[in-house]
């Protein structure tokens, strides 16, 4: 799931390819990696591959699923357990099991913001000769690091056959949610992040629109931060302006954790939530189409069958 919290990097740390940085503590490796406070700023790559002498080992993108164990998939679970040194976002390598992490030789892990450094971190380990797993909760695929992999990959002169880099998906944020609200994506839905700073609002507020015209499900990954506490309200009044304020809205907290929440609300009642902690960036909001409804405490989202069939 896209659910990192803010987290300020306030000290840094050393690494020899294998140190790992505390909760609040940014990174600089030895091996290659960059690192700074904020990746909104432009970093340049490290170490090319013609500084590594070892046979590369691989790289796997593993996707943890909505944050649980049984939420895992056996596939991600085992590639983990086979990785010699496993990379991450502090908060996501908090999320698996110990008896993948202490099978582990070495843990890596960043605080929020350290998506570059660590991602380049990953991919010296594994230029290095070691088999590396990358991990992010939900997809690696969205709103994720696969893509930012291949890019650092091919900006060394690497590729991805070289690492034999795969991909190990794992169950998105809006598909655990929606699944803890009932039926409310079977059938068009579009995903938009609100807190992503490599997106600027305009384009954000541009998606909203056309997905609220369009009468899609539409499901909000990091709709709440209290650097962009705008962005959650302009959303409100957007999709106000082309929907129905009794809309249904399904509202999942930590989906598959410890604190998770669940609500149902309508459009008209979402934007004060903002100021509850029910709304961060551990939350998916799923807001129904012009014809989804809520039933027995589920939202249903029609797919069309009652048009073709009597039942």
């Amino acid at each position: 799931m896209s659910t990192d919290t803010n987290a300020d990097a306030t000290d840094e740390s050393t690494s020899n390819c294998g140190a790992s940085s505390s909760d609040d503590t940014e990174s600089s490796s030895t091996c290659g990696a960059s690192s700074s406070d904020d990746d909104s700023t432009e970093q340049e790559v490290g170490a090319t591959v013609d500084e590594f002498d070892a046979d590369p080992g691989q790289l796997l993108a593993v996707g943890l699923g909505p944050g649980h164990p049984g939420g895992m998939t056996d596939r991600a679970k085992t590639a983990l357990l086979e990785a010699e040194h496993i990379v991450g976002y502090t908060t996501y390598i908090d999320l698996i099991p110990d008896e993948i992490t202490e099978a582990a030789d070495e843990l890596y892990d960043t605080p929020m913001c350290g998506e570059v450094s660590r991602t380049e971190e990953a991919i010296d380990r594994t230029l290095a000769g070691n088999d590396v797993a990358i991990v992010g909760s939900g997809d690696p695929n969205v709103y994720a690091l696969a893509g930012l992999a291949l890019e650092i990959l091919e900006s060394k002169g690497a590729t991805a056959s070289m690492v034999d880099f795969e991909v190990v998906p794992g169950v998105p944020a809006a598909q655990s949610c929606g699944a803890r609200l009932g039926a409310p994506l079977v059938n068009d839905t579009v995903s938009i992040s609100l807190s992503d700073h490599l997106v600027a609002m305009p384009e954000i507020e541009s998606r909203l629109h056309a997905a609220a015209k369009e009468k899609f499900t539409i499901a909000i990954y990091n709709p709440w931060s209290r650097k962009r506490r705008e962005n959650f309200q302009k959303c409100c009044e957007i999709l106000l302006a082309h929907r129905d304020p009794d809309t249904p809205v399904g509202i999942v907290h930590g989906a598959g954790r410890e604190d998770e929440r669940v609500l149902l609300t309508e459009l008209g009642e979402l934007e004060p939530l903002g100021e509850d902690e029910i709304v961060d960036m551990t939350t998916t909001i799923i807001v129904g189409n012009e014809e989804t409804y809520v039933w027995d405490d589920r939202m249903v989202t029609p797919r069309g069958y009652e048009t073709k069939y009597d039942y």
